[in-house]
């Protein structure tokens, strides 16, 4: 039996957007165009997860993910936001959220962010922080620091950093990060990801010992402590 997800959406491209995108990835999908709605078929049961937009007509998302929580739903909540500043972010996860993605968004985001919050299992605690070697980034405050020093990284590399600290350790292809970092389905046959990589590197590695971005000639990219 396919997977039930409620999209609360009040754009109608959008929705349908998701909709067809989440029915072709075989999720089957149920589509509300209010809070209020949202709110009643949210807190029926069935559902495997719920997208929530922020911005809604008749009860704003963050009101319906709150009481949804207030009345004991445990369904994993993507919430989706035209706001991108750091405070919403973090009022966003705190009313309930389980992850937090600004519009516009590419799909493949979506549907990765998905499969990681459907893989999670019911109480099990949110991830707020990845960490490798001495390097710390906070997902709630989207702070990034090495060795207690602050980094200033701007929003595709710090989309890059998040994606290369989830897949510690293991190689990762050129055509990954075309993928997943800049929803590309085809090589644009730029230098758009050596330039980024070669930006980060700079910000998270100079002036420290150890360096943890490698590049692995003819094979792609890890970010390991190990040489």
């Amino acid at each position: 039996m396919s997977r039930r997800i409620l999209v609360v959406e009040d754009d109608a491209e959008t929705a349908d957007f998701l909709a067809k995108s989440l029915r072709q990835d075989g999720f089957t999908v149920e589509h509300v165009a209010d809070g209020r709605d949202g709110l009643f078929m949210g807190s029926g049961s069935g559902f495997d997860l719920i997208v929530m937009d922020r911005m809604l007509p008749t009860m704003d998302g963050l009101s319906v993910v709150k009481a949804l929580r207030a009345a004991g739903v445990e369904t994993p909540i993507l919430i989706l936001s035209a706001l991108a500043h750091i405070d919403e972010r973090v009022k966003g996860l705190r009313a309930g959220g389980d992850d937090y993605i600004t519009k516009p968004f590419g799909y493949s985001e979506v549907a990765a962010r998905i499969e990681n919050l459907l893989r999670r299992k019911p109480g099990k605690e949110v991830e707020t922080e990845l960490r490798c070697g001495d390097l710390s980034v906070d997902l709630l405050t989207r702070r990034v620091t090495r060795a207690g020093r602050g980094v200033d990284l701007l929003p595709r590399e710090f989309k890059l950093l998040e994606y290369f600290l989830r897949h510690k350790d293991r190689v990762v292809t050129r055509t990954m990060l075309l993928e997943q970092v800049w929803d590309y389905r085809f090589d644009p046959h730029t230098s758009v990801v050596d330039t980024h990589i070669s930006r980060l590197r700079k910000k998270i590695d100079e002036g420290f010992e150890t360096p943890l971005l490698h590049t692995l000639r003819g094979t792609g990219y890890r970010l390991s402590e190990r040489p």
